[in-house]
Formats: structure tokens, C-alpha cells, sequence
């Protein structure tokens, strides 16, 4: 009968994770007291394991009954009040140094170790117990990891949950999974919400994605089976694929995977917001690298066509880096292809010739502000798509060599890619039109290739000496 109790509430508080909409009550001072003591109840662990259960269960499906106010406040009680007692702690540490050298060292050690653990653990710990506890715990990051931007109070907690995370979903307990259109419906739903890289329009363009010349793989716990925690889009094709648009072709004829020469990893997205800082990228392009060329070992080459989401932005805050880009040459072909009637181009003709002679600052130009901002329509014009070509390219490939964020490469997938073993191979030229893909990098897209024989060095020599491998022709356009 107990049994039976603990699984209806368990089920309700399943049922209000489902419910999207349901109304949240705004926290007042019953309510927090209230959480207080369920809070208190829960550290203190008492009763056998389904009394615990239920607690926590109960607990849960207080928090998520709360608005965004009661949901930080609930945090901060966690927080402030259930940390290591410091009396606690200072007499434990006191108690271990005189014991150094002593036969008694190890007991104090483990003394001190255990005053140091705090009550936040445990009660973490009993909601991870719970069903669906431990997606539970991950949106609850989720919510602490946007309310610590404005409360430092929270980042004893963050820390404390991170790192029982990091515990939890550590590689060896994940599972590779292949995921195909046969797979349950609340999976491919999944699938189309947390792709972040290209979106996906449609159930066709889902099912194209999944053809038999196509492979998904996603990463999942065991104790979330349909929710991915990250997953690789791949295309079997040959030779490197070098725009998107092509390669997302619903209407393309399907190509015979089994002659495929290569493998393109076009599309890698984390979903889970609450395991941020928790990296299964590294690992999940091993295993799929690993799982293609068993499947297929006529595979040779396995790259990437990825985005460079961070080039407009950083031209932005360095707009000496595009003028630099543009030899007088480039200017004078620029300043031919603009004279010519183009009524799509948002800018004055005369604007170019007027200040070729001052060669100004990038996006500060006149004329490039007119032709790469929004509005600029440049795409349309062959002239100006030609003349436009090779400066942004050396820009690009700059970027992705010197471009520096702190001790890595500015541009986030670069970083991600490079930092597992990758290579900058090509650079490719409108490979994105979408309106995403222009904004972000003027629809410049580069490929990464992961050389089987080479990954460990590189990884190896990115992670000590911040050294980027390149092929030749991209290092030389760098250096503009």
C-alpha cells in the first residue's frame, strides 16, 4: 500500500514536469516557510527510503509549483542556509592537524571530510532518487544557472551541483544511440526542438535528415531514455560537402551510402541548458567516428561543415580587421562592381570612388556598412559577390587562426572543434545563404577534419601550446 502511495505521488509530480502551462503560484512567506521545513526534513533523512522519497517527491513538486520569484527563493534557502557548519568544519580541521603523522590521521581526515560535506548535497542526492529526479535536477540548474547572474549567493550551490552532474553523467554511464525516423515519436519531437544549429522546418526535412544516406547519433542517460543530451547529424556523401543548403536538398536524390567516401558532421547541438560546463562533444565525435568506420569501411575522410557564428560579431568589435582584409586591388574591383546599376544594393554608388583614397576602417565604411548589413542585398550581384570573395575569406581565415578569446579561439565552434583534434581544412564561399547564415558570417562556412591518425596530436599540442593545425591554403590566406 505504501508502495502504491509513493508511486501515485510520484506519477503527479511526473505530471506536472509534462504540463508546460499549468499556473504557478507566487511565493509568500507561509509558502517559504513551508519549503523551509520540507527542506529541513529532506537534509535530516529521516524514516527508511520510500518515507525519503516521498519528501523529496513532495519537495519537487513544491518548486515547480512556484513562479520564477518562489523558484529563487527556494534556491537561495538551499543555498544560504544548508551549507557546512564553519564551527563544524574549523573544529575538524583542528582536530586533523595535530593528528598529521599520527596513526590517527586517517580517522581525521575522513572526520574533516565528512564535516566539510554539506546538507545541499543530500538533499540533491534525494531528488536524484525520485522518478524523472534526475531531469528534475538538470532544469533546476537550468533555473540557477539564470538566476546566478544577478545572485553570486547561488554559485556555492551551482558548484556543488555541477559537480554531482558532472558524477552523474560521466561518459561511462552514457549510452551511444543511433536515432532513426522508427524511433518513438517523443524522440523525433525532441529532435526537431533542440536542433540549434539548423533548424528543421518540417517532418520531411526531418525524415530527410534520417535517410538511409544520413546517420543521427545522440548521447542519453539512462535515466532520461528520450532525451538526448547531445546530438551529431552526419551525411554520407563524397568528398567534402561545401554548402548547406545542397546538403539539406529535400528534393536531392539519395545517394548509395555504401559507395559514400566521406562523412559530414553538419549539425552537433546540446540540449540540456543544466549541464552546462559538462563536455560529451569530444567523446560522442570518437564514438560515432569510431561506429561509422566499423559500418562502413570504405569511409575515408570525416569532416565537418560547420557555421562560424562568431565572424560579424567580432568584425564588429574590430573593424580594422575587415579593412586590412581588402588590398587596393580589392577596393578597385569593389568600387567597378558597385557603379553598375544594381537596384538591390542598399547604398549610393558614388560612396566607394569618393573614399577610395582613405582605404577606412572595416564596417565604419560607408559602403560596406550598406552592402554586409542587413538590408544590403549584395548575394544578388555577381560582381559584387566576386569582388567581395576573396577579402572576406582571408578575413575569415584569420579569424579562425588569430582570433583569440582568452587561451582559446574567439569563435565557439572553433573552439570546440579544435579542441578535439580537429583540422581547419576549407573555407567555403556562400556555403550558408539562409538569413541566419549571412548574418552570422556572410554565409562563410569551413570545414574541420578529424584525420584518425592525427586527432591525439593535435588535441594534445591545442591543449598545451594553443597550436591550431591548418592546411597551407588557409594559413596563407591568414596572413593576408
Amino acid at each position: 500500500m505504501v508502495q502504491g502511495l509513493m508511486s501515485r505521488g510520484l506519477s503527479k509530480m511526473r505530471e506536472l514536469m509534462a504540463q508546460a502551462s499549468f499556473k504557478k503560484a507566487e511565493p509568500t512567506e507561509k509558502t517559504l516557510e513551508r519549503v523551509r521545513l520540507q527542506l529541513h526534513e529532506c537534509a535530516q533523512g529521516r524514516g527508511g527510503e520510500v518515507s525519503t522519497r516521498q519528501r523529496a517527491a513532495k519537495l519537487a513538486q513544491t518548486y515547480l509549483g512556484l513562479d520564477a520569484a518562489g523558484q529563487h527563493a527556494f534556491l537561495r534557502l538551499i543555498a544560504l542556509e544548508f551549507g557546512p557548519e564553519p564551527e563544524r568544519v574549523a573544529q575538524a580541521h583542528a582536530v586533523y592537524q595535530a593528528a598529521v603523522g599520527t596513526d590517527g590521521q586517517w580517522d581525521a581526515e575522513a572526520d574533516l571530510r565528512a564535516a566539510m560535506r554539506s546538507s545541499r548535497l543530500r538533499i540533491l542526492t534525494q531528488f536524484a532518487a525520485i522518478d524523472h529526479g534526475v531531469k528534475f535536477l538538470v532544469d533546476m540548474r537550468a533555473d540557477l544557472l539564470n538566476f546566478q547572474d544577478q545572485d553570486p549567493v547561488l554559485k556555492p550551490l551551482d558548484r556543488e551541483l555541477q559537480s554531482r552532474l558532472a558524477a552523474w553523467f560521466d561518459v561511462g554511464f552514457l549510452e551511444l544511440s543511433r536515432i532513426t525516423w522508427q524511433s518513438p515519436a517523443a524522440l523525433l519531437e525532441k529532435l526537431v526542438q533542440y536542433e540549434a544549429v539548423h533548424a528543421i522546418q518540417s517532418w520531411n526535412d526531418l525524415k530527410n535528415r534520417l535517410d538511409s544516406d544520413r546517420r543521427c547519433y545522440g548521447f542519453f542517460h539512462p535515466r532520461m531514455p528520450l532525451e538526448p543530451l547531445i546530438f551529431v547529424e552526419v551525411a554520407l556523401v563524397n568528398g567534402l560537402a561545401d554548402n548547406v543548403q545542397a546538403l539539406l536538398d529535400e528534393h536531392a536524390p539519395v545517394t548509395d551510402h555504401h559507395k559514400a567516401s566521406t562523412a559530414i558532421f553538419y549539425s552537433i547541438s546540446n540540449t540540456q541548458v543544466g549541464l552546462r560546463g559538462i563536455s560529451f562533444g569530444n567523446f560522442l565525435i570518437k564514438r560515432v567516428v569510431a561506429d561509422l568506420q566499423r559500418d562502413f569501411p570504405h569511409l575515408k575522410t570525416f569532416a565537418t561543415l560547420s557555421p562560424i557564428p562568431g565572424l560579424v560579431r567580432w568584425v564588429g568589435k574590430h573593424p580594422e580587421a575587415l579593412a586590412e582584409s581588402f588590398t587596393p586591388s580589392d577596393w578597385k574591383r569593389l568600387a567597378a562592381a558597385v557603379a553598375k546599376p544594381q537596384p538591390a544594393l542598399a547604398m549610393e554608388p558614388g560612396l566607394l570612388a569618393a573614399s577610395e583614397q582613405s582605404y577606412p576602417q572595416g564596417l565604419e565604411h560607408p559602403v560596406l556598412q550598406g552592402l554586409l548589413g542587413a538590408e544590403g542585398g549584395w548575394p544578388t550581384s555577381a560582381d559584387v559577390v566576386q569582388a567581395l570573395r576573396e577579402p572576406l575569406l582571408r578575413l575569415a581565415a584569420h579569424y579562425l587562426l588569430h582570433a583569440r578569446r582568452g587561451d582559446g579561439p574567439a569563435d565557439p565552434v572553433a573552439r570546440f572543434h579544435l579542441g578535439n583534434g580537429a583540422r581547419v581544412e576549407q573555407l567555403n564561399w556562400l556555403a550558408d545563404t539562409s538569413a541566419k547564415g549571412l548574418a552570422q558570417s556572410w554565409g562563410l562556412m569551413v570545414n574541420y577534419l578529424y584525420d584518425p591518425d592525427r586527432i591525439e596530436s593535435n588535441l594534445e599540442s591545442f591543449a598545451a601550446e594553443g597550436r591550431i593545425d591548418a592546411t597551407a591554403s588557409i594559413k596563407r590566406m591568414a596572413k593576408r
